[in-house]
This record gives C-alpha cells, sequence and structure tokens, in this order.
C-alpha cells in the first residue's frame, strides 16, 4: 500500500513515467559463456543452441537528477526468443544500481556513472532449485562508448556471484515511443515469481504502467515460460 500511494502521487506529478522519467535506447547481444549451469532457471541454464539471442535495453535514472550528481540507475533488458522467431520475447530484466555482497545486493546505491554499477535485481526469481538473484557488471566501455559490455552473473540469496552470459550493447537511435518494461508479467522462461514478490511489486507495477499498455501487455502472468532447448556453451572466460 505504501509503495502504491507513493507511485501513485509521483504518477500525479510527472506522467506518464513517474520515475526513469528520461531513458537511453540501446540494442546488443547477450552471449551465454563458461561452463554448464545449475541456477535452476532454464533461460540461464539452457540457453538457444546459437548460444547467442538479441536484446534490447534502456538505461536511465531513477530521480532524473543533473547528471553531475549521484542517482540510482536503472538497466532494463528485454530478450528475445529462439533464433527462427526472435521477434518473440523470451522476457524481461529489470535491473538497479545496488551492491555486490550482503547486505548492500539489497540496497538501491547512487552513483555517478552508470558503468561503475553493480546492477541487480533486488527481489528474487523463484527457480526450480530455490531462489535466485540476477547481476550485470561493467567489463568495458560504457553506455557513451562505441561498446557497452557487461557480464551476468547469478547467486543465491546469500551465495557467491557466478557469471553465465555476456552482454554487449551499443546505443540506438529510437524515434517512437520507448518501451515499457515490467520484469513481474514478461518473467524469464523456466522462472517464477514468488507471491510474495508479486504482492510487493506488481500493484505499484501496474498503477505506474497501465497508462500507454497494449493490450496484448495487460495479460495476467504467467506462473512458468516454457523452457528453451539445451545446447553446447560457447567457450569463454569471464572474470
Amino acid at each position: 500500500m505504501l509503495l502504491r500511494g507513493f507511485f501513485g502521487a509521483l504518477l500525479m506529478l510527472r506522467r506518464p513515467r513517474p520515475i526513469h522519467v528520461r531513458g537511453t535506447m540501446l540494442t546488443g547481444t547477450v552471449r551465454w559463456v563458461g561452463p554448464e549451469r545449475r541456477s535452476g532457471i532454464s533461460w540461464i541454464d539452457e540457453p538457444p543452441q546459437s548460444g547467442e539471442a538479441r536484446v534490447v535495453a534502456r538505461l536511465s535514472r531513477s530521480v532524473g537528477l543533473p547528471d553531475a550528481l549521484p542517482d540510482i540507475f536503472g538497466l532494463a533488458l528485454r530478450l528475445s526468443g529462439e533464433s527462427a522467431s526472435p521477434e518473440v520475447d523470451a522476457g524481461d530484466i529489470e535491473f538497479a544500481s545496488t551492491g555486490r555482497g550482503v547486505p548492500l545486493r539489497y540496497a538501491l546505491l547512487p552513483l555517478r556513472r552508470p558503468e561503475r554499477a553493480r546492477f541487480g535485481i533486488l527481489l528474487p526469481y523463484r527457480g526450480r532449485r530455490g531462489p535466485v538473484l540476477l547481476s550485470a557488471t561493467t567489463v568495458d566501455g560504457g553506455p557513451d562508448a562505441a561498446d557497452w559490455r557487461l557480464v551476468l552473473s547469478f547467486a543465491s540469496p546469500l551465495g557467491p556471484w557466478r557469471p553465465f552470459a555476456l552482454v554487449r550493447l551499443t546505443r540506438a537511435a529510437w524515434p517512437g515511443e520507448q518501451p515499457r518494461f515490467d520484469a513481474g508479467r514478461r518473467v524469464l522462461p523456466g522462472a517464477r515469481v514468488y507471491p510474495w514478490v508479486r504482492a510487493l511489486r506488481q500493484p505499484s507495477y501496474d498503477r505506474v504502467q497501465r497508462r500507454g499498455l497494449r493490450p496484448a501487455d495487460d495479460a495476467p502472468s504467467t506462473p512458468e515460460a516454457p523452457a528453451q532447448p539445451a545446447c553446447t556453451v560457447a567457450a569463454g572466460a569471464m572474470d
């Protein structure tokens, strides 16, 4: 109720987006690398046969403070489906600038530059093996460079981070309205949303995002998306 009221008040002042008002669009790829993974989420553990998928991303400052001031950064990813039908979305991931260890991985941290951020999801997915957190950390470059490379990792709520994919992003022109991301409705294949997570986040998200949603976007979240086929992971090493 507190979150719903807070975002509702912001919505009255800052339509159509009360937070993350201005965003930078990026496009690129996600490439699975490293050894076999056992996260319990099929999107992580069973990549497409090509070992790669397309991604659309939006980087934004939460409060919208001037660039010289620290702000909480948001990085939203929309992953494409199988290479045979890349126009089908596999799911959304919504990151915010957080800390790395416990308890800071559950805290929002303001920064001046997004490439210095450890992006996390704060609230875990429900996998076959238990709760799963995701993170994204810059390897090199940044949103203003020719390339921005980030490593994706997963972890249990208290466990170490385990890298599983490399994201490469490039700034993109976006002539129309920027897409709205909602990880609670576009859940990653093989993941579920805990009822307590949905109760905590979804009412406020729904109120903020109701305006401008397409009819297809307004459908209820499925508890678990179909798993993608297993494949041989592309070789690579990540720090």
